[in-house]
């Protein structure tokens, strides 16, 4: 209740007083105090001692002299003899008088009186008692002045629109919103026509008692009827992502940036976050790349740096390439050129890759990281070569090709990794392989070598067998003819012998 309506409230009581007093006053004058006294109720009538001063002070307190009534007023208590309801009267015109003078604390002292005097009927105790209990709550005692309300309430009184809005308003007050909720709950269930304000103040409430299910549902309603409004859009896509609802959060954030609403640098990031977050780098990347290139995500390092994160994450090297040389050229920080070497390295540009890691490493950078990616770009390119073949060709020939220079490079690359990293390890297991897959390729040659050989000599053999039967030596795999020679002096040496 405000000050203004509270100020009405106790000018009707003014009133009523100064009608009582006005109409004793006038039976005092016209028929005197033994008529005036059959024709009121029993004990409630004025004398005319005290009928006299209170009609002064009411007068006084007609022209705004309320100082001037509660002396009147305070002279009247004291004479004797005075009964219960002269004095609850006198209260009552007392605390009004106190109250004009903005004296709250004396107003509702006085008010109290008036009702411990024992003049009243009940009807005026209790409608009294709720007109104190208002002027406590008006003057800032609100949880002393709701709790007395709800006292009044507990007793059978029956219960108002305005009882229900003031316990809502004092409880809030007071800060109490444990108490406000279930008087707010009503006081929105019973309004006919819902206002902003309705629903401004079960958002509040639900918000502070951490009842975010209930405050989204009150949102999503609020968003029906103002759907313009961004500040409620907002705070139901926080309500949902607080809530562990974050799929829906997506979706809002979503519908919000594609409806154009979304235009701070702060809600894009959002944006960005969320396509990340749910495990679509490539589109995170592109709203970036787009809100950047429209000025309104600024083209810093940072930003320039999480892109190229973005479209790594996406394996799109080739778009984050560039992004990292312009951030790498702008800062010289020793991670960006790695991040730049690593964009290269998966692009397979190994030349291109091992400058930017040196660089790196010349930063500060992790050599034996830096090293390890090195010799793996050599190696993976000396894969793409093809594989020496054994016929026709000489093991001098096969260590020259360009396959084992390009995995020898790939081996030199290995050895300049720090034994101490924690990628010295893997490097020399690595060499150890390569080294290996070298020499089974020897022995492969080697192999195919013997075997050619061995299948020669069965021929040979079958020819100068079949030689008893035609008288003559003859051979159909030409190919084993350079192996005769190495066969005679090895197998018929000895069978001449």
């Amino acid at each position: 209740m405000t000050q203004a309506n509270v100020k009405s409230v106790f000018r009707q009581w003014l009133c009523m007083g100064a009608a009582a007093v006005l109409s004793v006053g006038a039976l005092s004058v016209t028929v005197g105090t033994t008529v005036a006294q059959a024709q009121a109720p029993e004990g409630r009538q004025f004398s005319a001692a005290a009928g006299e001063p209170v009609l002064e002070a009411q007068n006084m307190m007609s022209g705004n002299n309320f100082n001037g009534a509660v002396s009147k007023l305070n002279q009247t208590l004291s004479l004797p003899e005075l009964n219960a309801y002269e004095r609850s009267t006198i209260y009552q015109m007392l605390g009004a008088s106190y109250y004009e003078l903005n004296q709250y604390g004396q107003a509702i002292s006085n008010f109290e009186n008036a009702i411990n005097a024992g003049g009243l009927l009940p009807n005026e105790s209790q409608n009294l008692e709720e007109n104190i209990a208002q002027l406590m709550i008006a003057n800032g005692q609100y949880a002393a002045g709701a709790q007395k309300l709800e006292n009044i309430l507990s007793r059978g009184v029956p219960e108002k629109p305005s009882h229900i809005e003031m316990l809502t308003q004092a409880w809030v007050q007071s800060e109490n919103y444990s108490r406000a909720l279930p008087w707010a709950e009503k006081w929105f269930r019973n309004a006919g026509n819902k206002e902003r304000k309705h629903f401004d103040l079960l958002n509040f409430l639900y918000n502070n008692l951490g009842m975010q299910g209930r405050q989204a549902d009150i949102v999503k309603e609020m968003i029906n009827r103002w759907p313009n409004d961004k500040q409620l859009w907002d705070n139901w896509a926080s309500l949902l992502a607080n809530g562990g609802r974050e799929a829906e959060a997506f979706e809002v954030n979503k519908m919000l940036y594609l409806g154009g609403v979304l235009s701070s640098e702060q809600d894009l990031m959002k944006i960005v976050q969320y396509y990340s977050y749910y495990d679509m780098p490539f589109q995170a990347a592109q709203i970036l790349e787009k809100e950047m290139n429209a000025g309104r995500i600024a083209r810093s390092s940072d930003k320039l740096v999480q892109l190229s994160d973005l479209f790594r994450q996406a394996r799109e090297y080739k778009r984050a390439i560039p992004i990292l040389e312009q951030a790498a050229s702008s800062s010289g920080q020793a991670k960006l050129y790695a991040d730049l070497g690593e964009a290269l390295y998966n692009e397979g540009e190994c030349v291109k890759a091992e400058n930017a890691f040196k660089s790196a490493i010349n930063k500060g950078y992790n050599a034996g990281k830096s090293w390890m990616l090195i010799a793996t770009c050599r190696y993976e390119d000396a894969q793409k070569e093809a594989r020496p073949v054994c016929k026709n060709t000489t093991k001098e020939q096969r260590q020259n090709s360009t396959k084992a220079q390009k995995s020898q490079l790939a081996i030199d690359a290995f050895q300049k990794v720090p034994g101490g990293s924690k990628e010295g390890r893997d490097a020399k297991k690595w060499i150890s392989f390569i080294q290996a897959e070298g020499k089974a390729v020897e022995d492969r040659c080697k192999f195919e070598e013997e075997l050619a050989v061995e299948l020669c000599n069965i021929k040979i053999k079958a020819a100068y067998d079949n030689e008893v039967f035609t008288g003559k030596w003859e051979i159909d795999d030409q190919a084993c003819l350079e192996f005769k020679p190495a066969y005679d002096k090895l197998y018929r040496k000895k069978k001449k012998q």
